[in-house]
C-alpha cells in the first residue's frame, strides 16, 4: 500500500520545491510535475510531487487525515 499526502508548493528551484507539509518546510523533486506553480498542492509520495491536486481537494484530505489522526488520539 502506497501513502501520499497533499504538499502546498512554497519555492521553486528548477526540479526541486520547497513545500509546506503540517507547518513542517520540506525540499521535494518535482521532477514528475513539471507544471507546478507556487501556491499549487501537489500530491507527495516519498519526497516527489506526483500529481497536482486542486485546492479543494487537498484541503478536503488534509481534513480528513485530521479527522483520521482525532480519531486516533481518542482511542489512547
Amino acid at each position: 500500500m502506497c501513502l501520499a499526502i497533499p504538499a502546498l508548493v512554497k519555492s521553486i528551484n528548477g526540479d526541486e520545491a520547497e513545500a509546506e507539509l503540517g507547518g513542517l518546510s520540506l525540499n521535494i523533486s518535482i521532477v514528475l510535475t513539471p507544471e507546478v506553480q507556487v501556491g499549487d498542492y501537489v500530491l507527495l509520495h516519498t519526497g516527489y510531487a506526483i500529481s497536482v491536486l486542486d485546492e479543494e481537494e487537498a484541503e478536503e484530505t488534509l481534513r480528513l487525515f485530521e479527522d483520521m489522526a482525532s480519531l486516533e488520539e481518542g482511542l489512547s
